[in-house]
């Protein structure tokens, strides 16, 4: 196909499918407003994470912090309590790094190109794209897994997409193909075909506005691309936790700001070594954690929960105090708290599950 033929295709894609976005898109609130801060805060909580679960935070998070003045003065733990139950709570922390950026270093007004963008923590290119489009209508290219899969299918790309080359490829096509009048109706509308229409299993190409040109269709190819490597087993891990009393109170930690669930609140626990029972575990890691020694009771419930690299099973074992005070060593905070206060801390999905059981499981010592 000469260059000629190219771009007239491109402008009949880009042509067909604006048609498309505006006879039909979804409303979701994100789309009704063309505020930098709610853009740039819808596409950090759609990231990895469902439109249907993401509407009920990006309304309360609004409702709380209007705008990305409020977030930046914000405490930690108010924004990780506000995020608590939505994952990926890196986002978080770099949410409230980034708006503290804004704040402090642009005056509150944020950068208008995608090439600015992208210096802000937790910024990547397909987010510095999709709002430097949608919020300020710069022609910047966005890719996500929805538009990968439209441009493998809309393309035949044989090739896995995780591949550095095979990604280039698809950022080079998105390029080509965005529009240079209405970018972000175009970026947006790239992703809305891949969520409604361009399904991972079963596309529905009847309705496809880009069916005509799909070369996956024409050659019976589109159930089969993108072609995808096949996902490793996720290993599964052993934890033990404790729920230390003293005087009606128990005992909680806070994780370290960096790395997995930085700065969220937990019950002291960790991970089973060879050759240890779970009751030994958890006194382990209670003392190592914060130097106090306990007496491991009864198992009080067993949560399996999946993140996107592992699995575990947490088993909460019911403890008593016995000695030491406790000192954040292995954790960045240590306090003593009454059970009806837990809901008062930003916890991991995990604990919420054991901390529901201790409320309501009638268990004498939590009341």
């Amino acid at each position: 196909m000469s260059a000629a033929d190219e771009k007239e295709r491109a402008g009949r894609i880009r042509r067909a499918l604006l048609k498309w976005w505006d006879e039909g898109r979804r409303d979701l609130p994100w789309r009704r407003t063309q505020e930098p801060y709610a853009i740039w805060l819808a596409e950090v909580m759609l990231q990895q994470t469902r439109i249907e679960t993401v509407i009920p935070y990006y309304e309360r998070f609004l409702k709380r912090f209007a705008t990305v003045e409020s977030l930046a003065e914000a405490k930690t733990d108010e924004v990780l309590k506000l995020w608590e139950g939505l994952g990926y709570y890196t986002r978080a922390r770099n949410l409230h790094k980034a708006a503290r950026m804004v704040v402090h270093q642009y005056g509150g007004c944020f950068p208008n190109t995608a090439e600015e963008l992208g210096k802000l923590p937790g910024v990547g290119r397909y987010t510095a794209g999709a709002v430097a489009s949608i919020a300020f209508h710069e022609p910047a290219p966005v890719v996500d897994g929805n538009v990968i899969r439209v441009l493998c299918r809309l393309f035949c790309i044989r090739e896995e997409p995780t591949k550095t080359a095979v990604r280039n490829k698809l950022w080079q096509l998105a390029r080509m193909l965005v529009s240079t009048k209405r970018p972000g109706d175009f970026n947006q509308s790239m992703m809305e075909l891949g969520a409604t229409v361009c399904k991972v299993v079963q596309p529905n190409c009847g309705d496809c506005p880009l069916k005509r040109f799909c070369l996956a269709r024409k050659n019976g190819l589109e159930t089969v691309l993108p072609q995808m490597p096949k996902a490793p087993k996720l290993p599964e891990y052993e934890i033990a936790a404790g729920l230390v009393f003293r005087n009606g109170r128990i005992l909680i930690t806070k994780r370290k700001p960096e790395g997995l669930l930085g700065g969220l609140w937990e019950f002291p626990g960790g991970k089973r070594e060879k050759g240890e029972t779970l009751v030994q575990t958890a006194a382990r890691e209670i003392r190592e954690e914060t130097g106090i020694e306990v007496s491991v009771g009864s198992l009080l419930v067993s949560v399996r929960h999946a993140y996107s690299h592992f699995k575990i099973v947490l088993h909460a074992f019911l403890c008593e105090y016995r000695g030491g005070r406790p000192m954040a060593i292995e954790c960045d905070a240590v306090k003593w708290v009454w059970p009806k206060q837990l809901k008062q801390y930003a916890f991991p999905a995990a604990n919420q599950k054991i901390i529901e059981k201790l409320i309501s499981g009638g268990n004498k010592t939590a009341r």
